[in-house]
């Protein structure tokens, strides 16, 4: 499955690149509503660095989340891949690109679910809505950083 959240930010590339390499950017994406515990940040500049994340599935299932930087290429690029965690697969970039005013922030998930079929059923009802709940927090987050100048 794919996932894709595009958003026209009225910044640089260079700086919508630069949100994200805040030593606090991971802290500032997760939305409040994610019961998620930051146990080990990642270094998205460095190829092998790995986040871990604890949060509840579903609310009540514990489940521990690693991802691993496998590209770095600023200010175009970067990517992370899931290790272990609950998807079957995930690989997620992070492509900021050029547009006339500013900078086009595209993340692209590319996804299997778990739990073979019933993953597939939860996918429409619960997987998706959350996924594009999470994305426009993250980039209404980037947005507002890139364009207000801090």
């Amino acid at each position: 499955m794919q996932f894709i959240k595009e958003s026209l930010i009225k910044a640089s590339p260079e700086r919508v690149f630069a949100f994200h390499e805040l030593p606090d950017a991971i802290e500032r994406l997760i939305p409040p509503w994610e019961n998620a515990k930051i146990i080990q940040k990642a270094d998205i500049s460095v190829i092998g660095s790995q986040a871990i994340i604890e949060q509840k599935v579903l609310g009540f299932i514990p489940s521990r989340w690693v991802a691993e930087h496998t590209e770095y290429d600023p200010p175009r690029m970067f990517e992370d891949v899931q290790i272990s965690g609950p998807f079957k697969y995930w690989r997620h970039q992070h492509i900021v690109t050029p547009h006339k005013g500013g900078a086009v922030l595209r993340d692209e998930v590319e996804y299997e679910t778990p739990f073979s079929y019933f993953g597939m059923a939860a996918m429409p009802i619960f997987i998706t809505p959350k996924l594009r709940r999470m994305f426009d927090f993250r980039h209404k987050v980037t947005k507002e950083w890139c364009e207000k100048g801090e």
